[in-house]
């Protein structure tokens, strides 16, 4: 039940770490069902606009200002439906456009802590539906004694520690892997491979923008015509992609590709769009991975594909595991499908005290 005065009252919110993204995750029923009254609470709760959100929750960064709703599905072959929110740093922006695989580990264990679904003992199994873009995932994680355990011996790239693994698997449903049907398109003069598998994307060769591939974020951000000429081909992928006009939104991510350094399959720098990405999502790298496995696609070029086993996707803190399978049908359409090992762990639970106005 919405607060009557959440300003004063709170609204219960429990603060997850999922994957290597950080969110506030919250029931369906606790905050307005009315998308102009929510995105209003959500900036208001996360702190934006401000490029520290020092007023909320926020940690000020893309990886840092996200928002999980969760509630029960009126689909009788799902559990619960969880919708994505993207909340801009620094901007008045709330972006619905795109779906978060690494909050999405924190989803199941979510739903048992709130009694939307019951526990299974030694494990409980999730259908989520993702409101975003209507696929539907299956999360598979530990409840020994009926209660979810964050403790255990998986360790992912870009988070300290070692926790319970999360094993997601996302369906490869009807939807094409290219969105317009062909494995290179054309954009400002570039080669471009669109490509999703669960998050839209753009392929690119970094060594055509002056990136070797090993370049820290921070290095990256800081070449203002890198960012720009970046961003002239998101807006045109949008648009092929059938986004629309993605000017204010955050799809789809942007990959420089290089050939892999590390003994992966490829090296990657994402741009997510504007900040750099320190790792990489888990369906950015089911996507890149399954573009990848596609013959002239770009990258596939340099990219060392594996015998059997995960696509080993290279990034700047490290290495991102994605297990895909890429299928060209009768009909040549190409469609993937992915799983991924991820962990999630509860940081706080109780309630959120948004500030009173923007």
């Amino acid at each position: 039940m919405v607060a009557a005065d959440p300003v004063h009252d709170g609204i219960p919110c429990m603060l997850m770490r999922g994957g290597t993204s950080k969110g506030a995750y919250f029931l369906a029923a606790d905050v307005p069902a009315d998308p102009l009254e929510r995105e209003d609470l959500m900036l208001r709760i996360m702190g934006s606009p401000d490029p520290k959100q020092i007023d909320g929750l926020g940690g000020a960064h893309p990886l840092t200002s996200k928002v999980a709703i969760v509630s029960r599905s009126d689909d009788p072959d799902v559990d619960v439906d969880y919708l994505f929110l993207q909340v801009v740093v620094d901007q008045p922006t709330v972006s619905t456009t795109q779906t978060c695989g690494n909050l999405l580990a924190g989803v199941g264990p979510f739903a048992v802590e709130r009694g939307l679904v019951a526990a299974g003992d030694p494990t409980t199994k999730v259908r989520i539906r993702l409101v975003n873009t209507g696929d539907v995932a299956t999360a598979v994680f530990a409840t020994p004694g009926g209660r979810p355990d964050y403790d255990g011996d998986a360790s992912i790239d870009g988070v300290p520690g070692t926790a319970c693994p999360i094993d997601l698997e996302m369906a490869a449903g009807d939807k094409p892997l290219l969105p317009t049907g062909n494995v290179v398109d054309e954009i400002a003069g570039r080669r471009v491979t669109l490509v999703d598998n669960g998050m839209p994307v753009v392929l690119l060769r970094a060594d055509e923008f002056g990136v070797d591939g090993d370049e820290s974020p921070d290095e990256l951000e800081a070449r203002t015509d890198l960012r720009q000429a970046v961003e002239e081909i998101r807006l045109e992928a949008g648009r092929l992609m059938g986004l629309g006009d993605v000017t204010d939104q955050t799809v789809p991510k942007m990959f420089l590709l290089s050939p892999p350094r590390h003994g992966g399959v490829v090296g990657t720098r994402g741009f997510i769009p504007a900040r750099v990405h320190s790792s990489i999502g888990v369906l950015m790298a089911a996507s890149v991975a399954a573009g990848v496995s596609m013959p002239g696609a770009v990258g596939s070029e340099f990219a060392r594909l594996p015998e059997s086993g995960p696509f080993d996707i290279e990034h700047p803190t490290g290495v991102f595991p994605a297990r895909v399978r890429v299928e060209r049908g009768d009909d040549g359409v190409w469609r993937g499908t992915s799983t991924s090992l991820r962990t999630a762990r509860k940081i706080f639970d109780g309630a959120v005290f948004p500030r009173p106005r923007l």
